[in-house]
């Protein structure tokens, strides 16, 4: 049985014995050394350099610490010690290790900040005297005080109460007070948010007093076992970093496959075999593209300027990429898909609007979201609250009380007294006898008309509004307390409710044509979430909307089934949570979820990516998340997937331009050396390629904008590669036709024309990679960056040619104006090649 279940002297029972003196000092040091301490416990995490060991795991890195140390051979062999390129490969794969650490501190940030939701001190009843003491020393048993504005130390049922309330929105996700008591509640499987007679730690108490018994401390409170929950979780690997370990171990295999064929092909060749080992070495070098890693993060590292103008901070790099691929987004609804205030929707008088509005302004004491509603719904229909009380000044009111469901004002008037009461409409309509007709009339209270209101509460009700009634009474003298609330005239009702965002409809629309799935997870009623997820289009019917508690009779075997079926999820808690990210995860969806209260931390974390809210979110939250949304606001997010896909899309493009230049590098010495020609380029010729006129166009591709139609397509498959079949055809092709160029430019000139051609053809070759579209549409302007980057670099490439200094070091010799011509018309070729192309293609 749980703790709800049970009555106030059965709790006793079982954990404290004496409820009028508390447990004895000598009790309490006894049930210490058993329970522990009330605290969050966090596991000592690895060093520093323990860390940064485990970061050289991937298969990316090792490849590139391996071309790094044959870099360095190469060199050393050569007796020229040119430490330029093992030294900035080293440079890359030292800066990833230490962002991949950085990473790994955010989960002890999140238990830290869970840890400091704890009240240092609390008061106890020990040994007949009530105490102040430190909340790590309270104990299962302990008898706790609570006051208002003081935070809960530990999970624990309530004995008794006076007018207690408390927010529990960072445990269960519900926006407002929860009213509390101290009855004991019969049913089975309550959520935290129903377990009214149970306060938890970490929550905050808004009005009232009370005093409770202590029934869990430390990892075993609610709050404990989502920071176990949180410990234990491990952040999933992204799709683009998959997709980019995937890239890396076929690269670093062709590389060793290249370096054994041209090594062994040369030797059949009778070459001498250390210059051939060198060669093969230098081509197996060239052939991964070192950059690749520093080009991926700078170019997340724009995304993230850019995201962050659109209210988006981004935490986890990948995170940028990533929203590109989500195919479901679990939304919370309070404040990211509504607006996170209430708002009247609704109102019924039976005589007149106005009349009724007065009145509801007159019984109000602005204590809280509702009042503020029709304070503002008043406002907006000419009736300030200010003036009102003034023309009616408040001299007695009877607060609202959680068990009488009401509150009361009396004011003065000329002609007597007014008593207004406002409330629970069953409250309400229990003490009028009468109500206010069209004409200003008094009228018996008949069965019909009370058939005719409750009709009306019920259809308020079915479409999610807080129904708020109101009932009024005239009075000669002034009237006690005793019938203050009695023999009340029925004048009307309100409905609230926390609407949709405006924008939310749109990006919902936004989400579902490019076949992302928005779920809405949320901790409230099942009639508010349909009727939010109705509205919204996240749901049709009822029927698609389930409770936390009906999720927990499902099995894993029939979770997936479920998950296609149903598209909003009311209460539930974070086990919950998790459970469905994991869910549409085990689907092979890329999971988006949105959260902003502690218990949205472990599925945060356990999502492909987590997005904490800005405003109203926790530390906790926010330090578990990828993504913090500054507004709030589910469009943001539909925002950042199209900037994920933009992002993603680029990525393409700048791999796509390094690996065909790449292959032409690679065709130029393979061909050459399977010929019995000389290696046409040097190793530092290729140093030069793949880190200056390769990795500046590639770097100022990834500030293409977003493609317009990026978002009228389906996301990627988790488990997608970066390439598919026609794209390596398509790299292959445009290699091997720039590497003919190059080739051509040897044969027929000379090593530094085909060095020349090489270089420049591959520039050119940028302007292709910008868009599926043929250049003629796109031009070369709309990107400036790119043209202000190639210019550089054809700069860079003349001055290597023609300066007597550099040429030296790079091998190099003046061209004449005929070979210049004769570099520039191969240089250019790349352009009609892909025109063509494009135009096959559609």
């Amino acid at each position: 049985m749980n703790w709800y279940q049970m009555e106030s002297q059965e709790v006793m029972d079982k954990l404290n014995r004496f409820k009028d003196r508390g447990l004895s000092q000598k009790e309490v040091i006894k049930r210490q050394r058993h329970y522990g301490k009330n605290e969050l416990q966090s596991k000592k995490g690895p060093g520093f350099f323990r860390q940064f060991a485990a970061q050289f795991k991937d298969f990316m890195i090792l490849t590139l610490l391996a071309a790094a140390g044959i870099s360095f051979f190469a060199s050393y062999a050569q007796g020229e010690m040119n430490l330029t390129d093992p030294l900035i490969i080293l440079a890359i794969v030292i800066l990833n290790a230490l962002l991949g650490i950085y990473q790994e501190k955010k989960a002890e940030h999140s238990l830290a900040h869970l840890r400091s939701l704890q009240t240092p001190q609390c008061q106890v009843l020990r040994d007949g005297k009530r105490q102040t003491i430190s909340s790590p020393e309270l104990v299962p048993g302990d008898l706790v005080y609570l006051d208002t504005g003081c935070l809960v130390p530990a999970d624990g049922r309530l004995l008794l109460t006076h007018n207690l309330s408390a927010n529990e929105s960072a445990l269960t996700g519900e926006t407002g007070s929860i009213e509390k008591t101290s009855d004991s509640l019969h049913m089975e499987n309550l959520s935290l948010g129903d377990q009214l007679n149970m306060v938890f730690s970490g929550t905050m108490i808004t009005t009232g007093n009370g005093l409770f018994c202590v029934t869990e401390t430390g990892m075993n409170t609610q709050i404990g076992k989502i920071a176990g929950m949180l410990s234990h979780e491990q952040a999933p690997q992204t799709p683009l970093t998959r997709r980019l370990n995937h890239t890396g171990k076929v690269l670093g295999i062709l590389a060793l496959i290249i370096c054994a064929i041209l090594f062994f092909l040369g030797l059949q060749k009778n070459q001498p075999v250390f210059d051939m080992f060198m060669t093969s070495v230098s081509l197996g070098v060239a052939a991964i593209p070192e950059s690749l890693p520093a080009l991926v993060t700078i170019m997340l590292s724009l995304g993230v300027e850019r995201m962050a103008k659109q209210c988006a901070v981004i935490r986890h790099l990948p995170a940028v990429e990533t929203l590109g691929s989500a195919s479901v987004i679990c939304s919370d609804k309070t404040g990211t898909l509504t607006q996170n205030r209430m708002t009247v929707r609704n109102i019924y008088s039976t005589e007149n609007e106005k009349t009724l509005l007065r009145y509801f302004l007159l019984c109000n004491n602005q204590s809280g979201p509702l009042e503020h509603a029709l304070i503002h719904y008043g406002a907006s229909s000419g009736l300030i609250y200010t003036e009102v009380r003034k023309e009616f000044p408040v001299i007695e009111e009877i607060p609202f009380d959680s068990i009488r469901k009401r509150m009361t004002t009396l004011h003065r008037t000329p002609n007597g007294y007014l008593a207004i009461t406002k409330g629970a409409p069953e409250f309400i309509l229990a003490n009028c006898h009468s109500y206010l007709d069209k004409d200003g009339s008094t009228r018996p209270l008949t069965h019909t008309m009370r058939h005719r209101l409750n009709e009306q509460i019920e259809n308020y009700t079915a479409n999610a509004l807080r129904v708020i009634a109101l009932g009024f009474c005239l009075h000669k003298s002034r009237p006690d307390n005793n019938s203050l609330e009695s023999h009340l005239v029925f004048l009307g009702m309100a409905g609230l409710i926390d609407p949709p965002r405006l924008e939310a409809y749109a990006a919902v629309k936004s989400c579902q044509h490019a076949g992302i799935r928005p779920i809405m997870i949320t901790g409230d009623h099942k009639n508010t979430a349909a009727a939010i997820g109705k509205e919204l289009g996240i749901c049709q019917t009822k029927d698609e909307v389930i409770t936390g508690a009906d999720l927990d009779a499902i099995s894993d075997r029939s979770l997936p089934a479920a998950l296609k079926k149903y598209h909003v999820f009311a209460r539930v808690s974070p086990a919950h949570k998790v459970r469905l990210v994991k869910g549409y995860q085990a689907m092979g969806n890329v999971v988006a979820m949105t959260g902003d209260g502690v218990n949205d931390a472990p599925a945060l974390k356990a999502a492909d990516i987590g997005c904490a809210m800005g405003r109203t979110g926790t530390d906790v939250a926010k330090n578990a998340s990828d993504i913090i949304l500054m507004d709030d606001n589910f469009s943001t997010i539909v925002s950042a997937v199209r900037e994920g896909r933009g992002i993603y899309d680029n990525i393409k493009k700048a791999i796509h331009f390094l690996l065909s230049c790449n292959i032409g590098e690679i065709m130029t010495i393979f061909v050459a050396i399977f010929f019995g020609l000389s290696a046409p380029l040097l190793p530092v010729q290729l140093l030069f390629i793949n880190l200056v006129t390769d990795s500046f166009p590639a770097l100022c591709l990834g500030v293409e904008p977003p493609d317009p139609d990026s978002m009228n397509r389906p996301p990627l498959s988790k488990n997608e590669s970066i390439f598919h079949f026609d794209t390596v055809f398509q790299m292959v092709l445009e290699g091997m036709f720039i590497g003919s160029l190059a080739l051509f430019a040897y044969t027929s000139g000379n090593s530094t024309m085909c060095f020349a051609v090489l270089s420049l053809s591959q520039l050119v070759h940028s302007f292709n990679m910008r868009s599926e579209h043929s250049l003629l549409e796109t031009g070369i302007l709309g990107n400036k960056k790119l043209l202000f980057s190639v210019l550089f670099c054809i700069v860079l490439q003349c001055l290597v040619i023609c300066m007597p200094v550099l040429q030296p070091i790079f091998h190099t010799q003046s061209l004449n104006l005929r070979e210049w011509v004769v570099v520039g018309i191969l240089s250019l070729m790349p352009i009609p090649l892909m025109e063509i192309s494009k135009r096959l293609h559609g």
